[in-house]
């Protein structure tokens, strides 16, 4: 399985949970911990980050081993262009090539295959099937058939139960605009006059593509602003420590950006961190005079933001507050959980929001991308059982499943526009029971903050147009043919004039506009028949031969408190497990019992044994067969499965004895 970096932990837990395969982690650290052999011909099923795979010295020992199956998350990032009857191929599209040689089996999962561009799309096939398609015109006539055989695609919208109804609820987004208060004004208009001094300076002493991106992240201090003045101040203080550093040994700073700056938000957010902790100590300066110059500057940014932390005139941090409290009227509206999800960029931000949050009188909880899967899920269930708010970074959403909450608020809005999607993703998602509320909070007198707005309020004119949420599953193309995260930079950078970049997102939301959106959503690529009546047989039939719950159930309680457990069955028919006896966490806390089944908590207060109703409260921990606390209890002490789940059975249905032994005997073996 070749992924994103960020979400290697994801498929590693899904794989997991749901089909109890373990997947093996080929990094750098484990590709050279076997001397002398191939890692890829060692493991049956491995997983691995596309850009740790497409490197010049991994590909080869790749091209040496075949596969049955290959599966490529997030494939469209394997992208190849063609200029004139020139084809330029990504470092990522020749590791799909070498895939595609070596596998008798190759998925592609994408949400975003056709950005557009007929060629670029074709050539994305040709991966799947080499040289099936040898003409763009022969994809068209495919399409217009609707007999791809290469290609079938569901939208969230399109997806429905059998009886019909859809599976997915609706989406609300709803951005918040605020304006700056004049000591932030005064702020931003010096950092702004700093950074974009900076930004000329890189263009102009360093040549090429490398003075572009050193030029590019110089402006992480602006980024630092748009998420908070807290998270600023703390890159600023960082900044003025480095420079002072450099003064005292008399040396001038070094460039210090090897990598493609667009690049970096495809990275795992631990090498993000690293790589902007990298640009925030930045500088170009040429002499010591323009250090000291430089770190007087610092001094005085400094200044100004310690004032507006001080005398708290951080207008987007009231913005927030009024926000928490209306969601939490609006949650009580829909009958909902008291669950709220607040995004940013930055972990300075969160750590300053959970503080703020908690002396403001809420329970509060906290997840980001340098915790361990392990850490998260645990972090997980403390906001599903007892926290009413959680502050995460962006990965730290990633791996998790929180349908349980209906509200997220966007404390800054990323400027590459696709992680919003990513984000929305968190809660809105399969087992949603609710409608599903997003506050975006923007500062609408800041350059970014101008830009962001409009594209806002583009994709809300898109959405009202279409009658439908499948715009925001495909955010980074729906401005097909624009740059957006490109057109960020250049706001924020003043290296073109707002006025043409605010134009440039407005386009006319025409017939012709609609007609080309559809094209990209994929609406003409795949045909959409499928048989619900076959699937709703094979369904039916595996309920009718399934274990019934109410058997696990009653086995698990009579294990479990032999074992010493306390169970107590809630006034709304669930039950709540309040204390997991030492014994049983004895077990749980084993290496390979944790690496197995996962964690067990101390306590679960919302229990059900049933799977239906699960998906129906996803605040409620679903236990059966495979859950950590199931395989804990000792259950050998108690009596075999067959004894007992056979002799409660056959009390009630004498004629279904052998029947009910054989399915007894069958769960014997699983325990």
């Amino acid at each position: 399985i070749v992924v994103p970096g960020h979400l290697k932990d994801q498929w590693i837990r899904e794989m997991k949970e749901k089909f109890q395969e373990s997947l093996t982690i080929i990094d750098r650290s484990s590709f050279y911990a076997h001397y002398g052999e191939n890692p890829w011909e060692r493991e049956h099923q491995v997983i691995t980050s596309m850009d740790f795979a497409k490197q010049k010295d991994i590909l080869p020992s790749l091209q040496a081993v075949e596969w049955d199956l290959v599966i490529v998350d997030e494939a469209h990032k394997m992208a190849a262009y063609k200029y004139g009857n020139k084809i330029e191929k990504t470092d990522r599209y020749k590791l799909g090539e070498v895939l595609s040689k070596n596998t008798t089996h190759l998925l592609f999962l994408t949400a975003t295959p056709h950005k557009g561009d007929p060629e670029n799309f074709r050539l994305f096939l040709d991966l799947l099937s080499p040289g099936f398609f040898a003409t763009s015109e022969l994809i068209n006539e495919s399409l217009r058939n609707k007999d791809n055989p290469l290609f079938i695609r569901r939208m969230k919208e399109d997806l429905r139960d059998f009886e019909g109804r859809p599976i997915f609820t609706n989406r609300y987004p709803r951005t918040i605009r605020f304006i700056l208060s004049d000591k932030e004004t005064k702020l931003y208009n010096e950092l702004s006059k700093y950074v974009i001094t900076q930004y000329n300076l890189a263009l102009r002493r360093v040549q090429g593509k490398r003075g572009r991106n050193i030029a590019f992240a110089l402006l992480i201090l602006q980024r630092r602003m748009a998420s908070s003045t807290y998270a600023l101040l703390q890159s600023l203080k960082r900044r003025k420590q480095r420079l002072e550093e450099l003064m005292k040994k008399r040396e001038l700073p070094e460039e210090k950006v090897s990598v493609d700056v667009e690049e970096v938000d495809d990275y795992e957010e631990r090498e993000r961190w690293r790589q902007e902790r990298l640009w925030e100590t930045l500088s170009i300066a040429a002499n010591m005079d323009e250090l000291r110059r430089e770190i007087k500057t610092i001094e005085n940014l400094i200044g100004l933001a310690e004032e507006i932390i001080k005398t708290e005139h951080e207008v987007k941090l009231k913005e927030l507050k009024k926000a928490v409290e209306e969601g939490f009227r609006k949650i009580r509206e829909i009958g909902g959980n008291e669950k709220i999800l607040i995004f940013t960029e930055s972990k300075d931000t969160m750590d300053y929001l959970v503080r703020k949050l908690r002396e403001w009188g809420y329970s509060v909880t906290f997840m980001h991308g340098g915790m361990s899967l392990e850490e998260r899920i645990r972090v997980e269930k403390i906001f599903r059982d007892k926290a009413q708010i959680m502050v995460s970074t962006e990965a730290g959403g990633e791996g998790i499943n929180l349908q349980f909450c209906h509200l997220m608020i966007n404390y800054d809005i990323p400027w590459n526009p696709v992680r919003l999607e990513q984000r929305m993703g968190r809660i809105h998602r399969y087992g949603q029971q609710k409608d599903v509320y997003i506050f975006n909070l923007v500062a609408e007198n800041t350059r970014e903050g101008r830009v962001l707005i409009k594209l806002l309020e583009k994709l809300d004119e898109i959405r009202r147009t279409l009658g439908s949420d499948k715009v925001f599953d495909v955010i980074g193309d729906i401005l097909y043919g624009k740059n957006l995260y490109q057109l960020i930079l250049e706001a924020v950078a003043n290296a073109r004039d707002i006025d043409d970049i605010i134009r440039e997102i407005d386009i006319d939301v025409d017939e012709n506009y609609i007609r080309k959106i559809k094209e990209i959503l994929g609406e003409s690529l795949a045909t959409r028949y499928i048989d619900y009546t076959r699937i709703r047989e094979i369904a039916e039939k595996a309920k009718e031969y399934r274990l019934i719950p109410e058997y696990v159930e009653a086995f698990f309680k009579k294990a479990f408190e032999k074992a010493g457990g306390r169970i107590r069955v809630r006034r709304d028919g669930f039950i709540a497990i309040e204390f997991v006896p030492h014994e049983i966490r004895k077990i749980a806390d084993e290496v390979d019992f944790k690496n197995r089944y996962g964690l067990v908590m101390r306590e679960y207060p919302k229990v059900t044994f049933d799977k239906d109703i699960a998906f129906k409260n996803p605040d409620a921990e679903f236990i059966s067969f495979g859950h950590p606390l199931f395989e804990a209890v000792p259950q050998g002490e108690v009596t075999t499965a067959s004894d007992y789940v056979v002799g409660r059975d056959i009390a009630h249905n004498p004629g279904d004895a052998h029947i009910l032994r054989d399915r007894a005997l069958d769960l014997d073996k699983k325990l």
